[in-house]
């Protein structure tokens, strides 16, 4: 018999989930938020948040009195046995967390236990780094009731592993229960709940200590940011292999149990309120420590670079994007929630706009807080197609069910330039490149049918990406050439993942003629860790052009040449389009 009642401390994603799917199953809740406007709403029925089926699972318990909110804490603790504390722990400038909302939170639950004479169990459900329940929660609850924790109140730490967009099921449904228990009491008053809750479809419940639930949080989520940030550098590999595809590794790997099948789809990085915030928190915890987290740095490493790939390969259709117009196709950082914090949507627009693109976008649920970042920087439209209208390439950044319905004619009949950029692999290649300009992140080049703009590809010229001064001359060091379709191909100098520009032109130079340079002597560097470099490259080809007949040495394989500095132009990266119809008219 459900004989316990609820209160439940911060309403955000994890704290208006939990207390609906309480209610749902007959508990009395008493949810408590400081955001007048928020507590208004959910006693109306309408969750302030986006998520399948959660208005109408939080109109029926409102209905049926089962769920109430209100904004005095102490009232809801005095009048429930159980509280849950679900407050933020954002991220501060270092990547620690910020727990001032937890403080506070204990601050008033311990005032209102203070005028309590019945036992009450405190639940930290926050994401808290080991130590927090123990040194903070419990020396705050103790000071403001003037009571001991374990005699006259419990004490546990209870993480949750809910993913946005099935919230509500996945709390209704979890796969594990952490039990983090002070003492034994705490424990087996929330083993109890949970088996009242969850019946005979309990699911396994692991009891232990606070600190260790506090880490097994995070080790979770690290663990899955790990496994996408891994299968994003399998697919950078890939596309440099012909007719590879990280898709079909993705597969074969996953049907290894020791590895298994989620988490496995690489794209364009992961994002959300969890997955960002807790691999810094764990980075930032494990340094205090004075442990070294350097896989845990890669993982993060890996995933601010990769949204990047986005803009290279639009700029390998496009060359010079000022004034292009780009679909972007989703916003919010996953499908099925409007929640834009660390969206991958955010550093490939900065990125365009920087570039000087034109922006035109749409997402099902986003929108309104993607007008709260970008403001008036972006066009925002309703639907896919009309984001699609007179576009020269769209990039899918989220992927929608709706979105997966989109066919090759959605994109031929209302682009300018069909050329569709898939960061997150939901269309099928073989069907997509036999009728368009397609790309995809994982995908290996072969794969790919790229038909060459006449201003990027034109020029037969040398191809430069690092330029040494010595001695009064210029070393300019150039990729070799590789044909393509009848034309050449620049490909130009790359950076690796995780190299510094300066050791990749050092690299580059070795590479290419046998030669230790030291960064110290270079001048310039035409590459970028987030983009191509073809426009700068072509722009040196130029020069190197226009003073050819002042070569004074060159290496043994040919790939480096020396010219005199005051016969290379002062402005090397000017206007592509100048530089492209100078060259054609010599």
């Amino acid at each position: 018999m459900k004989t316990h009642s609820i209160s439940i401390v911060g309403i955000g994603y994890v704290g208006l989930c939990t207390a609906i799917a309480f209610a749902s199953r007959g508990f009395k809740v008493l949810a408590s938020d400081i955001d007048k406007n928020k507590v208004a709403l959910i006693n109306k029925g309408k969750a302030p948040i986006h998520e399948p089926n959660i208005n109408e699972q939080l109109q029926k318990v409102v209905k049926n009195k089962h769920l109430k909110c209100i904004l005095n804490r102490q009232e809801a603790v005095l009048n429930t046995d159980i509280t849950f504390i679900t407050v933020g722990t954002p991220s501060k400038p270092d990547g620690s967390i910020n727990i001032q909302y937890i403080k506070k939170a204990a601050e008033e639950i311990g005032e209102a236990l203070s005028k309590k004479d019945t036992y009450h169990l405190v639940v930290v459900k926050s994401t808290v780094v080991p130590g927090t329940s123990e040194k903070i929660v419990k020396p705050t609850l103790e000071k403001h009731s003037r009571k001991h924790c374990g005699k006259d109140f419990g004490l546990c730490v209870n993480p949750e592993f809910l993913r946005e967009g099935s919230a509500l099921q996945d709390t209704l449904h979890p796969d594990r229960v952490i039990i983090g228990e002070y003492d034994k009491k705490s424990g087996v008053t929330l083993q109890a709940l949970y088996r009242d809750f969850y019946g005979e479809k309990t699911p396994p419940i692991i009891r232990t200590n606070p600190p260790t639930a506090e880490l097994t949080k995070y080790s979770s989520n690290a663990f899955l940011a790990t496994k996408i940030s891994f299968m994003n550098t399998i697919a950078n590999v890939c596309e440099k292999i012909p007719s590879v595809d990280v898709t079909t590794i993705a597969k074969g790997m996953g049907l290894d149990r020791r590895i298994g099948q989620l988490f496995l789809n690489a794209g364009l990085g992961y994002g959300g309120s969890c997955f960002p915030k807790d691999v810094k928190a764990l980075i930032a915890y494990s340094k205090n420590l004075g442990c070294n987290p350097e896989l845990l740095q890669a993982v993060e490493n890996v995933n601010e670079t990769q949204p990047y790939k986005a803009i290279q390969l639009c700029k390998s259709f496009l060359g010079n994007l000022e004034g292009k117009k780009i679909a972007i196709l989703g916003l919010a950082f996953k499908p099925d929630t409007d929640d834009m914090r660390e969206a991958k949507s955010i550093p490939i627009i900065n990125q365009l706009l920087k570039e000087g693109a034109k922006i035109t976008a749409y997402d099902p649920a986003a929108i309104p807080n993607a007008k709260s970042i970008f403001k008036n920087k972006i066009r925002y439209v309703s639907s896919s197609v009309e984001c699609l209208r007179e576009a020269d390439c769209c990039i899918l950044i989220t992927e929608w069910e709706e979105f997966k319905r989109l066919k090759p004619e959605n994109f031929i009949s209302r682009m300018r330039n069909p050329i569709v950029i898939d960061g997150r692999r939901i269309y099928d290649p073989r069907e997509f490149s036999r009728k368009l300009k397609y790309v995809a992140i994982g995908l290996g080049s072969k794969q790919i049918q790229i038909e060459p703009d006449e201003g990027v590809w034109i020029n037969p010229a040398l191809a430069v990406n690092v330029i040494v001064e010595d001695k009064g001359m210029l070393l300019l060091v150039k990729r070799r050439f590789e044909p393509f379709k009848g034309l050449w191909s620049l490909p130009g100098g790359y950076v690796e993942y995780g190299e510094t520009v300066e050791n990749a032109a050092k690299r580059e130079i070795k590479e290419e003629c046998s030669l230790d340079i030291e960064p110290s002597r270079i001048v310039g560097i035409y590459s970028n860790p987030n983009r191509h470099p073809w426009k700068h490259v072509i722009a040196v080809c130029y020069a190197a052009h226009v003073v050819g007949g002042e070569i004074k040495a060159g290496s043994q394989e040919e790939n480096a040449k020396f010219f005199k500095i005051n016969n290379i132009p002062n402005r090397l990266a000017f206007d592509h389009a100048k530089m492209i119809r100078d060259y054609t008219n010599r």
